[in-house]
């Protein structure tokens, strides 16, 4: 699958943003594209005919983009539809729902073709992968664990490596239900943790990991959109194996494990 097989719905309430868009759309040879100003039409467009990808902006006449993709995360068949969030919104509050719900990127006003590019190409592998088997025995006897508040976070990582074809995974909901699945014996071979959740965040699930634990060595993929740098730097000084900001490119986690697993192997 190319760049220009990719089918694209823009929901932008601007037309002059629409045409930018478009455009930047129409430069990667991509000509498959429905366009609306409102969430509501292009919700019940995408349920007749789902597309690859949403390109939305946050703040729609009818709705947000949050609203948006919480309602495509609670339907069958946009689930798994690529969402990404084109804003020149900064407050944590709008976008901390679409980091969590799992967009692929979030792009600021003005954006480049670059920006744009990267988070096409990770919508593309994406699918690729999704579509394909991947014949990798690595993966196939690959036990991970997959820590997160966030119901819908939990589903979208798991629907990323699944397309990776990792079948064994496991979830908790925050640290301290990671850690009863740990110490009741259960071996995982790679820890994804989201960084904010209650009872035991994922700092201290990792310092309980590494100290406490009979696994004090398994690889911890770290999860946030934590900007403080001496929060940052505590997470690390607490043994994770990798940090990945939110929101997720699959891109990302993909090379992410395939170093996790790879080292862990040598």
């Amino acid at each position: 699958m190319e760049l220009n097989n990719l089918y694209v719905t823009v929901i932008e309430p601007s037309k002059v943003q629409r045409h930018i868009i478009i455009g930047h759309l129409n430069s990667f040879g991509i000509e498959h594209i429905e366009e609306f100003e409102e969430a509501k039409p292009a919700l019940e467009h995408m349920l007749s005919s789902p597309p690859d990808i949403v390109l939305s902006s946050m703040h729609l006449p009818d709705m947000t983009g949050t609203d948006l993709i919480t309602q495509m995360r609670g339907l069958g068949s946009l689930e798994q539809v690529t969402f990404l969030l084109i804003s020149s919104e900064t407050h944590y509050r709008y976008l901390e729902p679409i980091r969590q719900a799992g967009a692929i990127a979030i792009l600021p006003k003005p954006f480049s073709r670059e920006e744009m590019a990267t988070a096409l190409r990770s919508t593309l592998h994406y699918i690729s992968d999704n579509e394909t088997e991947i014949d990798n025995e690595e993966y196939d006897a690959l036990s991970v664990l997959v820590v997160d508040d966030s119901s819908m976070s939990r589903k979208y990582i798991q629907q990323m490596l699944e397309s990776l074809s990792i079948k064994a995974i496991e979830t908790a909901k925050d640290g301290a239900e990671a850690l009863q699945l740990i110490n009741n014996g259960h071996r995982f071979d790679l820890i994804i943790t989201d960084y904010n959740m209650p009872n035991i965040d994922g700092q201290e699930l990792t310092e309980h990991i590494r100290n406490h634990s009979e696994q004090p060595t398994v690889p911890i993929l770290m999860i946030t959109s934590e900007q403080n740098e001496s929060r940052l730097a505590a997470v690390q000084s607490a043994g994770v194996s990798a940090i990945c900001n939110k929101p997720l490119s699959y891109d990302m986690v993909k090379q992410l494990i395939e170093q996790l697993v790879t080292d862990a192997e040598l």
